[in-house]
């Protein structure tokens, strides 16, 4: 056993049987290489990661191989789920070096300083990719040469790449940036150039969900009612859907397709990844009434609930791609499977919708995957839609269950607080948008999972936690600002003051350790653990960057509390990133959004009512099920007793009357008040310039 086994991350305890002599991160194993004045190398995964574990069996399991590290290198072992901080810095230094995009494994050569000098992502055992790839042996024969043989010069180099990182960094803001609508209409422009008008999405193979520059996308179209716009959300949304990345027994999105036509997928599933997109089908459900959105939205969050969610309410990170050691196994299957669980009439009608043949369109097996629409199959196989999707929906609760009887693949359980803040947040938007009350408690238990669990008594955040283990390491930018932003959907989604409370107090210790005064926010706290450069997240990856959520989670914020400290270090924060967005804006849909929301107008829907009134409902229902991005919604039961107006100050001087009365502000004005359900409904449908396109 190496250094690995007591380690509260699954892809560490992975590890903890190889023969390399593995030190996680921190004083022991950055001192040890000081102490024998070796040089490090520092190896990044994660569990759900198919190349870490090849070359963990290929290299790491490798007595020769290993021998060879023990000997000459510090073998530090991270997991980039719990340790973005150490992943962004030296991925940034990959890129750097090599001009690549990077990817994982991340392999990195470090001085006992820390500084990088060489990095890579996979190589294999040999020679099989040579010369641009060499073999892992043949590399570090080279290096440890190197390091022998021309240390200044390394040392001189890694040194510069240090500098380059922190420099980086140093973003300084526009105190003249004008933000206008331009910069949202440029950016959708520049969006829609890559997209794939025939299989929908993005560029090609390999072809990633880009769940928030659809998002951002609907913002946009809201605001232009350009259809073309909305044309390439819903193509994306539809392929997706109807592809192999989407489980069509089970539910949930798998990572990312092989393929530009989201057939054959990496197998693996990510809690962001289905929170995302459960929120973006969400939004397109609320914009378009289909209800094929809502029906996947469903499975997904129902697919979470289902096998991602601990016993306290908290959801788990991730399922791998492999099971019983090829990828995919868990979730392909043969012709004669189907004939053996459903028989031979259901088994020629799912294999029908399916697109399952005896030879397979998968190294002899079948991805389930919809070739054809809905209505296509309603006329192929005469009968209607709606007895369509009900016996689909038979036959795969036949074949989840016999699914189940096969080796699953790994689970990794940790908790982590921001994946769960974008999971939370999905399962609030959705229970208020579907009027599901589930979903709106699963939400509720896990944000009250991480505000005891997570929450130190200092009012800081933890970064993450195994079920019934303490928590540990402290939280970054990101878990401060995604579980603020759920917050404020719960609060919308129940209007429970105790969530704006929590809110404003995550706001508050954000802004006191996280806050650059010249502008926007790093991703470590001021007390964090030192590193050679403290960086700032300018652009999304497959989680929105902490800076934009920290950006409207404020801006929300500020406009539910009329607290001008917030919304002024959210402003501050779009003007430090503001040439981000010009130049990439395919990097910076969240920061976008955020832009977004700030240059509204911003509606300020304040309801006055009581809980159980018929009228009140349908106010409430009404409001919520409506695509309206750039609104905040207040409810206030004058049943219950006086309002917080200290804490909810829009509440102040309003009452009710005989029914429901909605009050209306936007743009620091404020509209006669509504009364009633039907007339607060046709002012929606008369204001909003809100068109439902293909309502089915």
């Amino acid at each position: 056993m190496n250094h690995l086994a007591n380690e509260s991350s699954l892809y560490l305890r992975q590890h903890a049987n190889n023969p390399v002599d593995w030190f996680p991160w921190g004083d022991e194993g950055i001192s040890h290489a000081k102490k024998l004045d070796k040089p490090i190398f520092l190896s990044v995964g994660y569990s759900a990661c198919h190349w870490c574990h090849v070359m963990e069996h290929e290299s790491f399991e490798d007595e020769a191989t290993a021998h060879f590290l023990n000997e000459h290198f510090v073998c530090i072992k991270v997991d980039r789920e719990e340790r973005p901080d150490i992943d962004h810095i030296y991925m940034t230094a990959l890129q750097a070096m090599t001009r690549e995009g990077g990817g994982w494994p991340l392999s990195v050569w470090l001085t006992p300083d820390l500084h990088p000098f060489y990095a890579g992502t996979y190589y294999p055992p040999d020679d099989r990719y040579a010369p641009q790839r060499p073999s892992f042996k043949r590399l570090l024969a080279g290096i440890v040469e190197a390091w022998r043989e021309r240390r200044a010069e390394i040392v001189e180099q890694s040194t510069g790449v240090t500098e380059f990182l922190r420099q980086r960094e140093q973003l300084q803001p526009s105190i003249e940036q004008e933000f206008s609508t331009l910069l949202l209409d440029n950016a959708a422009r520049a969006m829609r150039q890559g997209f794939d008008p025939v299989n929908g999405g993005f560029g090609t193979a390999p072809k990633f969900p880009h769940a928030l520059e659809l998002r951002f996308l609907l913002r946009v179209w809201k605001r232009t009612q350009d259809d073309s716009i909305l044309h390439v959300v819903r193509t994306s949304l539809d392929k997706m859907a109807a592809g192999g990345i989407y489980d069509q027994i089970g539910g949930g999105f798998h990572r990312y397709s092989t393929d530009a036509r989201w057939l054959v997928p990496h197998f693996e599933k990510m809690l962001y990844d289905n929170a995302l997109l459960a929120s973006a089908y969400v939004d397109a459900w609320q914009a378009t009434g289909n209800a094929e959105y809502r029906h996947i939205s469903e499975e997904t969050l129902d697919y979470v609930l289902r096998e991602m969610t601990s016993s306290p309410g908290a959801f788990y990170s991730t399922q791998d791609a492999d099971s019983e050691g090829e990828e995919g196994k868990f979730y392909v299957w043969s012709r004669a499977e189907l004939d053996e669980i459903l028989g031979g009439e259901d088994a020629g009608f799912i294999a029908s919708v399916f697109g399952v043949t005896t030879a397979g369109n998968f190294e002899g097996h079948n991805i389930l995957n919809r070739p054809k629409t809905w209505n296509y199959l309603g006329k192929v196989l005469q009968s209607s839609e709606a007895d369509i999707r009900l016996r689909v929906k038979t036959c795969a609760a036949k074949l989840y269950e016999a699914r189940s009887r096969r080796v699953w693949p790994g689970r990794d359980e940790k908790i982590l607080t921001s994946w769960n803040g974008l999971m939370i947040a999905a399962f609030a938007r959705a229970g208020a948008a579907f009027d599901e009350p589930r979903y709106t408690t699963a939400a509720a238990r896990a944000a009250d999972f991480l505000l005891t669990t997570m929450l130190a008594a200092d009012g800081s955040l933890f970064r993450t936690c195994a079920v019934g283990s303490p928590p540990r390491l402290p939280g970054y930018l990101e878990d401060y600002s995604f579980l603020g932003d759920a917050l404020i959907e719960l609060f919308e989604a129940t209007f429970e003051t105790r969530w704006i409370e929590n809110a404003i107090r995550l706001s508050e210790q954000m802004l006191t350790r996280f806050a650059d005064p010249v502008g926007g926010f790093f991703s470590t706290s001021a007390d964090h653990t030192h590193l050679i450069a403290r960086s700032k997240d300018s652009y999304d990856g497959s989680t929105p960057s902490g800076n934009a959520m920290a950006a409207i989670f404020l801006l929300r914020l500020a406009k539910l509390t009329d607290r001008a400290d917030l919304r002024q270090a959210a402003e501050g924060t779009l003007r430090t990133f503001g040439e981000a967005m010009r130049q990439s804006p395919g990097g910076s849909a969240q920061m976008l959004a955020a832009l977004s929301f700030q240059l509204g107008p911003v509606t300020e829907f304040v309801v006055i009512g009581r809980a159980q009134a018929a009228d009140t409902r349908r106010v409430l229902s009404a409001l919520r099920r409506c695509y309206w991005p750039e609104k905040v919604v207040i409810f206030h039961d004058p049943s219950n007793g006086p309002a917080n107006e200290s804490i909810l100050p829009l509440v102040k001087g309003k009452t009710g009357g005989a029914t429901v009365v909605t009050y209306i502000c936007r743009n620091q004005e404020c509209l006669a008040s509504i009364e009633g359900a039907e007339s607060l409904e046709k002012w929606l449908e008369t204001n909003r310039r809100y068109t439902r396109h293909g309502q089915n």
